[in-house]
């Protein structure tokens, strides 16, 4: 269940109550029964590391649009793939 802050206009005090996401806000301070407003607090989940989203899902400029990918290496022995150590013909 999430958890959520509420201030009270009347006491100031800032309190956390957990609540379903279908619940109504609370309006009411349970000490002085001032009216409370819903606070809105910083998430605690972060991203550390060179996880999804530096390796596979970043780009430099912003914009989300794909950019055109390099041309191929050329081959260093000049020849096709047939030629190659790396591909097996069976």
């Amino acid at each position: 269940m999430p958890v959520y802050e509420y201030e009270c206009n009347g006491c100031e005090k800032v309190f956390e109550i957990q609540q379903k996401m279908a619940d109504d806000p609370l309006t009411t301070c349970p000490e002085c029964e001032g009216e409370l407003k819903k606070l809105m607090s910083r998430s605690s989940f972060q991203l550390k590391g060179g996880g999804w989203y530096a390796d596979g899902y970043a780009s430099n400029s912003g914009s989300s649009a794909a950019k055109p990918s390099a041309p191929a290496p050329a081959c260093a022995s000049g020849g096709g793939c047939a030629g190659c150590p790396g591909t097996s013909a069976s």
